[in-house]
Formats: structure tokens, sequence, C-alpha cells
């Protein structure tokens, strides 16, 4: 009797042992779930003030959803300045470093990062046409490791605009950069459309910065406003287009409103911050296993907002409209 009591006692202490490495063990395990660490390599194509909101927002929208540089998360980030020498070596440091996803902000960028990895997860921003760009097999369903955000510009609405604060304008002029994609699809459509409302366009293409001043030059003597896309290289030099389009008396009207603000008359647009912010959340999805770039359906802009530059307005004597006005950001 004493040895089974012994017994006993023997095996509900082995019984507690068990239960407290049980115990033990699963907290363990959660606060290891916890303290996971993760990698994230961002490329952006060149440095100007869209990308920059857009790459701005995506790491506020990460640190909301918990994940914080310094303490969860490890950002590399880095800017390409347009050269695609640039963009293969730093996607090939994503892929040899294996990152557990990549941002890539403008669509040279995801197409140079997609082409180098199929296996880690890709989040684009700052891309006009996922599709055109042969990104993702559809915008519902990516069907590969890319997904995203689209700025594709509401055109129509941009070419209304411009009409409304150029009335007598018969002959739009656009430059463009011929080897971005996204500069392309946005021309093409904004002729159509313009053409359609008879409008007569002109364009002038550009490879580098440096040819900007000359095709601009090229056009002022034929076309009576510019419409710019959301085209990176511009973008990164809009002083440059502005000074000649001023000089010249031409109204520009702009894919974004960092253009607008850098010497633009106005724009109907993209908020590149709340887009970059809406990759964030996509991304956070895919960290925490929630969902797969291949099944997460492209987003779209859901924040688009009309911004006059009364100040160029004034310079160049426009009159802004009373139903344009009362909704739009006006900056000096």
């Amino acid at each position: 009797m004493m040895l089974s009591k012994k017994l006993k006692m023997a095996a509900l202490g082995m019984a507690a042992v068990m239960s407290f490495g049980l115990i033990a063990g699963c907290g363990s395990q959660s606060q290891s779930g916890t303290d996971k660490k993760y990698s994230v390599g961002v490329v952006q194509l060149v440095e100007h003030d869209a990308l920059d909101a857009a790459n701005k927002g995506f790491v506020d929208a990460l640190k909301e959803r918990g994940f914080e540089e310094g303490k969860n998360l490890t950002i590399d980030n880095q800017n390409a300045q347009a050269d695609q020498s640039n963009l293969q070596n730093i996607g090939q440091r994503f892929v040899t470093n294996k990152v557990d996803l990549i941002y890539a902000i403008a669509t040279p960028a995801a197409q140079t990062v997609a082409n180098l990895t199929k296996d880690i997860p890709i989040v684009g921003s700052a891309i006009t046409d996922y599709v055109g760009a042969k990104l993702v097999k559809s915008n519902e369903a990516p069907g590969g490791n890319v997904t995203g955000t689209s700025d594709m510009n509401p055109i129509k609405e941009q070419v209304d605009l411009l009409m409304k604060l150029c009335p007598n304008a018969k002959t739009i002029g656009c430059v463009y950069t011929s080897s971005e994609v996204n500069s392309e699809i946005q021309f093409k459509a904004m002729k159509e459309y313009a053409e359609s409302k008879g409008l007569k366009v002109e364009a002038a293409t550009i490879s580098t910065v440096n040819d900007i001043q000359q095709a601009v030059q090229s056009l002022t003597g034929k076309v009576d406003a510019f419409y710019v896309p959301t085209d990176n290289v511009i973008a990164s030099a809009m002083p440059t287009m502005t000074a000649v389009a001023m000089e010249a008396k031409k109204p520009i009207i702009c894919g974004e409103s960092n253009m607008v603000k850098a010497g633009g008359l106005a724009t109907y647009g993209v908020d590149y911050y709340q887009l970059g912010r809406q990759s964030g959340m996509m991304a956070a999805d895919i960290l925490e296993g929630k969902s797969k770039p291949a099944t997460m359906e492209i987003q779209f802009s859901k924040n688009l907002k009309a911004v006059i530059n009364k100040g160029v307005a004034d310079k160049l004597g426009i009159t802004i409209p009373a139903d344009v006005l009362k909704d739009a950001e006006t900056i000096n």
C-alpha cells in the first residue's frame, strides 16, 4: 500500500512536470511567432515626389499593421536612379538575400524583379497597367507572385479638365518617355479621347531628362496646351518642362499632383501616398499569411482629387471656373 501510494505520488509529480513543460513549450512557441523578423526589399525606379510618397505610404501602412522597422522588420530601401543595370543589381541582391517580400515602385522596377524571381512575393505600386506590362495574367486573378496597386489615371476626366480650363485650346501637346510602357498606354488613351472631342494631338518622345527641353520646344509653336502622363523621367525633372512651357505661355495638365506643385497648371489624379498605403496593406496581408499574390486582385486608387496651381493660373491669365475650384485643392 505504501509502495502504491509512492507510485501514485511519483506519477502525479511526473504529470505535473509534463504539464508544465507543455505550457512552457506553448508559451515559447507563441513568443517565437511574435518575435519573428521580416525582411522587405524596396526598389524604387527613380527619386521624385510621387514615387517618394508611394514609398512612405507603404512603410507607414506596414507600421500600422505591426511591421515596424527596427523592431520586427528590416527594410532594404534602394533607388535605381532610372538605371536599368542598377535595377538588375538591386533585384538580384534581394533574391540572393531571400527577402520575405519585394515592394517595386514603378513599372520598370516591377518588371525587373519579376524576371528575377517567381517565388518571392512582389507587391507593386505606381504601375499603370499590370497586364500590359506582362506582370500578371489578369487584374482579377494575377496568377503568379506579383500583385499591387495601379496608378491608372482618370484620363477622360483630365482631358475634360483641360477643356474647362483652356476652352479655346484646339491642339494638345504631349511629351512622354518612349521606353516607359505606362506612359505610352496613357498617351494612346489620351489621344483617342481627345480626338473624339475634336482636339488635335501632337507628340514628342524622349529617352532621358536631357531630351526634355528640346522636345517641349519642338511643340510650343504647334500646341495650345500640354498634357503630361505619370511619366517617371519627366516627373524627375518637371521644372525643366515647366520652365519652357511657361516661357511660351502654354499651360500643362499633369498626370499627378506633385507635377502640379512643380509648375503644372492642374490635375485630376492619384494621391500617391494613399496608393502606397494600399500597397502596404496588401503586403501586410501577404506577410501575415492571409493572402497570396496569385489570388489578390490588382487594386486601383481610392483617392482621386483635383489640384490647381493658382499661382501658375494667374501668371497665364487663366480663370478657374467656380465648379472646378469648389472641390479642388489649390496651391500657389
